[in-house]
């Protein structure tokens, strides 16, 4: 069962005890794995302040994220790497990412919640909810497990990548990021399927054959 929703989402919750939340974090950026996070929440431990990781300072998604892995029946972070971004294309990379997510759950749940207009294939009934992160707390949860998780990734590779400012635009197609891209070309991170570095590919391949 795979639609999308305009429900009382109370109604939903209680009609089914177990629901996961799934969001995706990394679909837009030039490089560096989509990541994706489930999570199932338990009503007798809630948590305040759960919203659409984006409203949400740094700061206040990293407290989340914290209670979130502590009060959460259970949760689980997946990822699907730049290869298999650049394999299978990102709408599928996602889906595949998120199948991973509910998957890793050690407790399975009755409904998985989706954020967006598509679900992937699951041994569970699936809705998807546009819009969802914002509207339904598992997968406001889900959203801040997955943003802060590739945030901190991120972070990560500017230490290893130096000039690319990945800590600060997280490898979105900011105007830095393409200013680095075509003055030092591509990483191994980067997703060569994405226009913008397959360009900077080619330039670099042109160059070195002058």
């Amino acid at each position: 069962m795979t639609k999308q929703m305009g429900l009382d989402f109370s109604l939903v919750a209680q009609a089914h005890e177990l629901v996961a939340g799934v969001d995706e974090v990394g679909r837009g950026p030039l490089c560096g794995a989509v990541v994706t996070a489930a999570v199932i929440l338990d009503p007798n431990r809630p948590i305040l302040g759960l919203n659409d990781s984006k409203k949400l300072t740094e700061a206040r998604r990293e407290k989340l994220f914290d209670e979130i892995c502590e009060k959460a029946l259970s949760w689980h972070i997946a990822r699907a790497e730049v290869e298999e971004i650049d394999e299978l294309n990102i709408l599928h990379a996602t889906m595949l990412a998120m199948q991973r997510a509910v998957e890793g759950l050690h407790i399975t749940p009755k409904l998985a919640m989706i954020d967006g207009n598509r679900c992937p294939k699951l041994a569970m009934p699936a809705e998807a909810v546009v819009k969802g992160d914002s509207k339904v707390p598992a997968i406001a949860a889900a959203s801040i497990l997955a943003k802060v998780s590739r945030d901190r990734e991120m972070a990560a590779f500017e230490l290893i990548y130096p000039g690319y400012g990945m800590g600060g635009h997280k490898g979105y197609p900011t105007p830095v990021h393409l200013e680095a891209l075509a003055r030092l070309g591509p990483t191994p991170i980067h997703r060569r399927s994405f226009a913008p570095v397959r360009q900077a590919y080619e330039l670099r391949e042109s160059l070195s054959e002058v």
